[in-house]
């Protein structure tokens, strides 16, 4: 199936970049396609597509959403979805009875627009998750789209106590289908500068990855050892070489004014469903012997993510797919854990909150003034007594940072190419604030190039412990939604994903770590989340596991049945089989 397919794409082979610049024809040929037809290639009818192409088709099926209809002209957003006529159903446990710890929630939930009347069709961005605010425990839910209005979301019960069910209402289908049409007729509504300077002379001018512009026109800045593009309008009295700095431009908010009214805060966009009744859901202890629900979500557009990492309990993150998480209760303990140990952050602002966190927790840390920006870094700090380095450094562009040196923009993969690595060294990655208003292409690209420069990385140096930290809901606003949605968000993150599926490395999930708290979605989540979105430990005994697999092994469980609960496939265990044959037919 996709999923298998993509998987063993991922596998097989390490994806190839771009090692050389683009010509400009090329480089103005790829705007056309993208803002007049979508990104696509075309190859003669006689050949064969290459490997790379086959790649790139499995990994934009990893982003794949449910179709919606064409907005008409005149619509009125009254048609569209409305959070407070919708409704959310728990559905009743398929043999009767108690709810028990290692069962499995369903929920149905039904659309209704403005009017009051069902929705037929599907593709509206739900977030849900389950929580006991008493005892400080949480954990993102599963949704599955029906394509007829219709969804259902599914919950691993984990936990004693009382639980309730949270179903919220991110974006209807039709703000959806206009956060797709920006990205391909408007890539460029986020503008770049860049100051050129030569002595008491300067200008200004615009920059992007794409410009409609001939090769005469442009300074083209594309790296040589990646490929990545970059390009600037050429300053009219001085050279390409004198540029000096970069910087975010501007943003230009290109849509209609009822397109802007399926954006509001509060009345359609990231507002809470209700439910149908208010049931008082007891969760009791575990029945018997079985192991926790294994589930597989057969559900459009989600090939990678198919389980929860791990769910909140008394405020402390436990992962599900057998990381072994240590909680430090003071400085020290955590000092002791990196002693002897070098840090190396990049990416965006959400890479550099742990820089920040890491000066402001720990005493012993001195940052070293290297008068560079506050932003985009470089950054040091050092703990001499425990012989610790951390360092920050941002992403290359797209960034949105004001006025960063040209000379520090460098490119994530280059940067990991210096570093000789080993046991004592970790490199955390966080890469995907800033490429949402770009075609999935363009952020694809990116990720193939850190990959293979991470493979690289673990080759020369296979102790080495690399942390990809993915994204995370946050707060809506008009632009926030327009140039960094939620939506925006959930899609290239499955791209990261799926692209570092298989290689040893650490993903730090704040995607379910931030859905399943109970504090508000930021984009740089507050200080109880960052505590628990730490470098895990070295010891990785699961890496690479499935969560089945790990739970398998950690429990000593197998499949007793397979039953089909409504639109999912429940794997329940039991510990009252063993033996080779029954684990194989488990892992099977």
């Amino acid at each position: 199936n996709i999923r298998q397919a993509l998987f063993a794409s991922v596998f097989c082979h390490v994806f190839c970049v771009h090692t050389q610049a683009l010509t400009m024809s090329r480089a103005n040929m790829q705007f056309h396609s993208l803002t007049l037809d979508g990104v696509k290639s075309s190859l003669p009818t006689h050949q064969q597509p290459s490997k790379e192409a086959v790649e790139l088709d499995f990994l934009k099926n990893v982003t794949a959403w449910p179709s919606t209809p064409p907005l008409p002209l005149n619509f009125s957003w009254n048609d569209t979805s409305d959070p407070r006529h919708s409704t959310f159903t728990v559905l009743p446990k398929r043999a009767g009875g108690q709810w028990h710890v290692g069962d499995e929630l369903g929920v149905l939930i039904k659309m209704y627009n403005f009017h009051g009347k069902p929705k037929k069709y599907g593709g509206d961005f739900l977030l849900a998750r389950l929580h006991s605010p008493s005892l400080l425990a949480g954990v993102a839910g599963k949704v599955v789209d029906h394509l007829n209005g219709s969804y259902s979301a599914l919950f691993p019960l984990l936990w004693e106590g009382n639980v309730q069910v949270q179903v919220i209402l991110v974006h209807s289908s039709e703000a959806v289908t206009v956060l797709q049409q920006l990205n391909r007729m408007q890539p460029h509504r986020i503008y770049f500068q860049s100051l050129f300077r030569s002595g008491s002379l300067t200008e200004t001018t615009t920059c992007n990855v794409y410009i409609n512009a001939t090769q005469q026109q442009l300074c083209n800045y594309t790296d040589l050892h990646t490929g990545e593009q970059w390009f600037c309008y050429k300053p009219k009295k001085l050279s390409c070489d004198a540029r000096v700095t970069h910087a975010t431009g501007g943003f230009r908010k290109n849509i209609k004014p009822q397109e802007e009214m399926l954006f509001q805060s509060g009345i359609n966009m990231k507002v809470s469903i209700p439910p149908s009744t208010h049931p008082n859901i007891s969760v009791h202890p575990r029945e018997g012997k079985t192991c926790p629900s294994l589930y597989q979500t057969r559900g459009i557009g989600d090939i990678v993510r198919t389980e929860p990492s791990g769910y909140y309990y008394h405020g402390a993150w436990r992962p599900l797919d057998g990381t072994k998480v240590h909680q430090f209760n003071s400085s020290t303990a955590v000092s002791q854990c990196l002693r002897g140990k070098g840090l190396h952050l990049f990416g965006d602002s959400t890479i550099r909150q742990w820089f920040e966190y890491f000066l402001a927790s720990f005493p012993d840390l001195k940052k070293f003034d290297l008068h560079s920006s506050k932003q985009g870094g470089p950054l040091l700090a050092l703990d001499y007594p425990n012989n610790i380095l951390v360092t920050y450094r941002c992403h290359g562009p797209p960034i949105r940072f004001a006025n960063i040196p040209v000379t520090q923009l460098r490119y994530v993969a280059n940067e990991l190419d210096h570093i000789d690595g080993g046991p004592n060294t970790v490199v955390v990655i966080g890469v995907w604030s800033h490429f949402s208003t770009f075609p999935v292409d363009f952020y694809i690209r990116r990720l193939q190039n850190i990959r293979k420069a991470v493979v690289r990385l673990l080759s020369r140096a296979p102790r080495t412990l690399v942390v990809i930290r993915t994204a995370n809901p946050k707060a809506l606003t008009v632009y926030e939604t327009l140039t960094n949605s939620d939506w925006y968000s959930i899609q290239g993150d499955k791209l990261l994903r799926a692209v570092f599926k298989g290689l040893n490395v650490h993903l730090v999930d704040a995607w379910d770590m931030v859905l399943a708290h109970q504090l508000p979605h930021n984009l740089h989540p507050q200080l109880p989340i960052i505590r628990v979105l730490h470098v895990p430990s070295t010891n990785r005994p699961n890496q690479g596991k499935s969560l089945k697999q790990a739970r398998i092994e950690e429990l000593g469980c197998d499949v007793e049945e397979l039953l089909h609960f409504r639109t999912e496939y429940l794997l329940r265990c039991s510990r009252t089989k063993a033996g080779l044959e029954i684990q194989h037919k488990a892992l099977r």
